[in-house]
């Protein structure tokens, strides 16, 4: 339970929040922090802050830390700076650690552990407390899993002192990364994006069928192209277009679903995407800016898809848009509020053109600030950017206080050789198959996101999964972003779905059936997966072969979102429901004889609905005729 402080508390919160923000700017301006600062305060941050903002228990006071907060922040303090000081120190000393080094050592790995209960339940800690287990326990369990076995003293060592651990790539990722990123999603926020991209929504889409849904799926994509949050989207326009939903006629369960589903899209839409996309880059070492490119169209095909899907629930639903005296004319508020997509250029610009990711978006958040005073109700002082600077660091605190325990199980993956392990354990049960095995790693990837969220997810099954799928011939990076997208699930899926569940609550709607209806719109987080393994989809082969895929991407995903709502024209009955599945899995093989196959049968389920729509009028006909 996250805190609300008081008084010289909250100052003292917002002190950490906004300098550490300010700090990991100025770090990516100018590119002055070593390595051991970099990373070192990175944990420092989420430990402190994580202490400060997060309740031990629903008992303690949420406006002042207690006793055990301030001890545990202190001796967090004293285990992290020990590692900065000393880290040229260790180096020289590996493998004759001193004691001080362990004490230290085990003092940060409790803390980690403690932190990311605190912010992000009881699953992770779970997961990090069984990767320790079979650390330690590995010589007593089967030949097919187990080892050697560690002892705890070599274990704390090893997740505390070396660079696959607590201080490893997590570390370097949130510092690097999530901070600037996040900070300037903040002074985005700050500038006044937020109403222009909802106006922007309802300007384009607010009259079409169901117009609501269409804007929460539309303003969703905006804003997840600069935050990358999925709970944070959903609370920012869900607060929006969910009354507007409900208020048009839909479900409560379905308006939350729409949200949840369309705002899950954020973590995939370039320029931005989520913390993800940031690990990504850092484990496979890829440019960013490679990621963003080929993240577009997939990215695009998801939300094209949950719009399809949203228009066709909204005509079985018997609902329309707002009117027009409802909605915002598109000239005035592209008058009033284009120069807010200039830092968004910028960013891009600067990625284009060759800047690391973390200089770019420096200098897109100097352009926020520089182009929010082009209008007075927008414009930002001294005042209002240090208030971006603490609302950065306040949204970057929950990825930041997963950096230890997600450190503690990179580290023991790393340890015990268990990725390599389970490698050879996914190949012997999938038979060769890498179908089998995309079905084995989905179905790993949905346990761990019944509890985790989605970056802990995909971390953890990334860590071991993706040397698997490399084994049947797919490129590293293609590994990864099978598992990335199969992650998705976790903010959406009963029984732990926080996206869902954030929506469910402002929608005031039932959280198991707003999971499950969110989880029915995002299925295209399991076709896209499918598509990375077996077309070119990713721009993997010849351009013949990539414009091919790309075609069959884009029709596949239309014939999937109608056959998924199961209404094209009017309801589809068993035998064109199952004509249109057929169709839909030719339409996704790149190739001229299976498009046409598709088109053909799409063609006939056409004709076929049409006709059932003519009989249904033409006894209202034959009565008006009588009268």
């Amino acid at each position: 339970m996250r805190k609300n402080l008081a008084g010289v508390w909250g100052l003292a919160a917002q002190l950490i929040l906004g300098g550490t923000a300010l700090f990991y700017l100025i770090g990516a301006a100018y590119g002055v922090v070593s390595l051991q600062y970099n990373r070192g305060i990175a944990v420092l941050y989420s430990l402190a802050a994580g202490f400060l903002l997060y309740s031990g228990s629903s008992r303690s006071r949420s406006d002042r830390p207690s006793a055990l907060d301030l001890f545990f922040i202190v001796i967090s303090i004293a285990g992290v700076w020990y590692w900065i000081l000393e880290h040229e120190n260790v180096a020289y000393r590996a493998g004759a650690y001193t004691a001080l080094d362990v004490t230290m050592g085990t003092i940060v790995t409790l803390m980690a552990l403690e932190v990311s209960r605190r912010a992000l339940g009881r699953a992770i800690l779970v997961v990090a407390l069984l990767a320790l287990l079979y650390a330690y326990l590995g010589a007593y369990l089967p030949m097919v899993i187990g080892h050697r076995g560690y002892t705890l003293r070599r274990i704390v060592e090893y997740i505390y002192l070396t660079s696959d651990g607590i201080f490893g790539i997590m570390a370097e990722v949130v510092a690097s990364y999530i901070i600037p990123f996040v900070v300037f999603g903040a002074f985005m926020m700050r500038a006044g994006v937020a109403t222009l991209f909802m106006d922007l929504s309802m300007a384009l889409f607010g009259r079409t069928a169901g117009g609501p849904a269409q804007v929460a799926v539309f303003s969703s994509a905006l804003f997840g192209s600069i935050n990358g949050s999925p709970i944070a989207n959903t609370a920012t326009t869900g607060a929006v277009t969910i009354p507007l939903m409900k208020r048009a006629g839909f479900p409560a369960h379905i308006a939350a679903a729409v949200e949840a589903s369309a705002s899950t899209g954020g973590m995939i839409l370039p320029p931005i995407m989520g913390a993800g996309a940031f690990i990504m880059s850092e484990m496979t070492r890829t440019p960013y800016v490679d990621i963003v490119k080929i993240s577009m169209l997939p990215g695009f095909l998801y939300f094209l898809s949950v719009a399809i899907m949203v228009h066709l629930e909204s005509r079985k639903l018997g609902l329309r848009g707002l009117k027009k005296e409802e909605l915002p004319a598109l000239g005035q508020v592209l008058k009033k509020g284009w120069f807010l997509f200039v830092p968004i250029f910028v960013l891009v610009a600067f990625l284009v053109w060759g800047f690391s990711a973390p200089l770019s978006v420096v200098y897109a958040t100097v352009a926020t600030v520089v182009v929010s005073w082009v209008r007075a109700e927008t414009r930002m002082g001294p005042k209002e950017v240090w208030e971006a600077l603490v609302e950065g660091g306040r949204a970057s605190i929950f990825v930041g206080a997963v950096t230890g325990a997600v450190g503690i199980i990179i580290g023991i993956v790393s340890l015990t050789g268990v990725g390599i392990r389970f490698s050879q354990i996914v190949l012997m049960l999938s038979g060769q198959s890498l179908f089998t095995a995309l079905v084995l790693i989905t179905a790993a990837s949905f346990i761990l996101g019944l509890g985790m969220p989605i970056t802990a997810a995909y971390i953890v099954v990334a860590a071991t999964a993706a040397p698997a799928l490399t084994e049947f011939g797919l490129p590293l990076l293609t590994a990864h972003l099978i598992i990335f997208w199969l992650s998705l699930d976790s903010n959406i899926t009963p029984p732990v779905a926080l996206g869902a569940y954030t929506a469910a609550a402002i929608a005031e709607a039932d959280p198991w059936k707003t999971g499950w209806s969110s989880f029915r719109f995002a299925k295209m987080i399991y076709v896209m997966p499918l598509l990375f393994a077996y077309t070119h989809i990713l721009f993997t082969g010849t351009p013949a072969q990539n414009a091919w895929a790309v075609a069959s991407a884009i029709v596949g995903t239309v014939a999937f979102s109608i056959m998924s709502t199961a209404f094209f024209l009017t309801r589809t009955s068993l035998l064109e429901w199952l004509a249109l599945a057929f169709a839909t899995v030719l339409a996704f093989i790149p190739s001229i004889a299976t498009d046409i196959a598709a088109f053909a049968i799409f063609g006939a389920v056409f004709l076929s609905q049409r006709k059932k729509l003519e009989r249904r009028s033409q006894p209202a006909i034959s009565e008006v005729g009588e009268i």
